[in-house]
């Protein structure tokens, strides 16, 4: 491919931190750049706590273990994200509960979510999808109305915020991760961040064995071993580092997208004033599901990678079995198409993937 949908930069300090762990043989899930990882990412995201896990959807399953969420409950989540919003609370033993979506911005829609409230709800599952915030003040109204624990999902919306904070800060518990397509990568790599004592040593304590924090190899609850390595750190800490000038590329990326199909017959990811979004993805929305299919391959045929928006959880095999719908999240899933979106993209390289889309339209008329 000329032009993939997601590719890390590795231009920083990566190789150097590496080294150190490799020369230094703290390669494990001891030594500094776990800690100052952590500490510099809760710092950047505006919040007192970080913990550093193995992968976001840990990060997720971690969360949900330490507010108590099991068997009972409900936890109501967007249809449209990823699956590892929701697979985690089934592993719990709670129930997933879906919602819709907005139509301008695609997050989850705050009326729906208070229309599935019941007595059984227990928590929100906030996901910032494709970098662009949740409408946070509707959605912490309603969980303060019905006291829920929110849950934001913030696995592709490193540094986007909501009124100029940052996502990842509103709620009890936040889930980031740094898989190889995230805004910035370990390879793969996540982290939970909260503002709260208690909760920071629950998923500290669960996430490292459950090892008791006075006796050496003395266990008093059953966790998990979900800890993030050395290595994985000191290649997070270089992105972080370079979070800044990435989101910079993001947003001229998506300018130069919305600048150059402005003539064409799709429709860009809308962004809410209240905003800033990162562009995690460059997204875009054609007539229809035949379109999309003829449109993408006609880019694969090009050497322009895309891929498909999300399709809703609710019409998966092990989530499918009860009859919903949600017009909005099946509409955007079947019309969207992520464009390549990764920071080393010129105004040149968008130029010319939107020149291939002309292309295809001239083709069709």
């Amino acid at each position: 491919m000329k032009y993939n949908v997601y590719q890390p930069s590795l231009t920083g300090n990566e190789k150097k931190y590496v080294d150190e762990c490799l020369e230094t043989t703290w390669i494990s899930s001891k030594g500094k750049f776990v800690n100052e990882f952590e500490k510099k990412f809760a710092d950047f995201i505006g919040v007192r706590h970080g913990t550093g896990v193995c992968n976001g959807t840990v990060a997720i399953h971690l969360a949900l273990t330490a507010l108590g969420i099991g068997k009972g409950d409900e936890v109501i989540c967007p249809t449209f994200t990823y699956i590892a919003s929701a697979n985690p609370i089934v592993q719990v033993g709670a129930k997933v509960v879906f919602c819709d979506s907005l139509k301008d911005t695609w997050q989850m829609d705050p009326k729906d979510v208070e229309a599935k409230i019941t007595p059984n709800t227990k928590a929100l599952m906030v996901v910032h999808l494709y970098g662009h915030p949740c409408d946070m003040d509707a959605l912490m109204k309603i969980a303060q109305k019905y006291n829920l624990f929110v849950i934001e999902d913030c696995a592709e919306a490193i540094g986007s915020e909501y009124k100029g904070k940052r996502v990842g800060s509103f709620g009890d518990i936040a889930c980031f991760s740094f898989f190889g397509n995230k805004t910035i990568t370990c390879g793969e790599g996540g982290m939970c961040l909260t503002n709260s004592n208690y909760l920071y040593e629950k998923l500290t304590h669960l996430k490292g064995q459950g090892l008791a924090k006075y006796r050496e190899y003395w266990h008093d609850v059953i966790g998990f071993n979900y800890r993030m390595t050395n290595i994985q750190a000191a290649i997070g800490l270089a992105q972080l580092e370079q979070a800044g000038k990435f989101i910079q590329a993001k947003q001229n990326i998506a300018q130069w997208y919305q600048k150059h199909l402005k003539s064409l017959p799709v429709e860009f990811h809308k962004t809410d004033k209240n905003v800033f979004h990162t562009y995690w993805m460059c997204s875009v929305l054609v007539e229809n599901e035949q379109i999309r299919e003829e449109l993408r391959d006609f880019l694969k045929q090009e050497g322009i990678e895309t891929r498909p928006t999300f399709y809703p959880i609710h019409t998966m095999p092990m989530y499918g079995k009860k009859y919903e719908k949600h017009p909005v999240a099946e509409d955007i899933a079947l019309r969207g198409i992520n464009l390549p979106s990764y920071p080393a993209l010129t105004e040149e390289d968008v130029r010319y993937i939107c020149d291939r889309i002309r292309d295809f339209y001239e083709k069709q008329a």
